[in-house]
């Protein structure tokens, strides 16, 4: 069972994600700030780290570019209110594998989790 990291500070969107990706066989866990994403994607194994760019404490992109510096294993998708063109390429730029607009589909952001990890 894959596990992923949920970096989301709104209680009602990050239950929304964690409720769907049980429901599809996914192990998850959710902090709440940048340094408790920091800290839990580089000392414990997850698959997928999924990461709102606005997080108290460090931000996503604060926390995306000290997260690469560590390690470009961990896949990345960016969640996010900030749907600007340029909030996307900065996300890619700091290293996101891919970038998920708010409000989202829970079908669409399935679709991006299952194409970041293997079978």
């Amino acid at each position: 069972m894959h596990r992923i990291l949920i970096a989301e500070d709104e209680a009602r969107i990050a239950a929304f994600i964690e409720k769907g990706l049980r429901k599809h066989g996914y192990d998850t866990e959710t902090v709440t700030n940048g340094l408790d994403a920091i800290a839990k994607a580089t000392t414990e194994d997850f698959a997928l780290l999924l990461l709102d760019i606005g997080l108290p404490g460090k931000d996503g992109w604060q926390v995306l570019q000290e997260l690469r510096q560590f390690t470009q294993k961990l896949p990345v998708i960016v969640v996010t209110a900030r749907d600007g063109e340029s909030d996307r390429q900065e996300s890619f730029k700091r290293g996101a594998n891919d970038y998920l607009g708010k409000p989202f589909r829970f079908n669409d952001l399935l679709e991006k989790v299952n194409q970041q990890l293997p079978p």
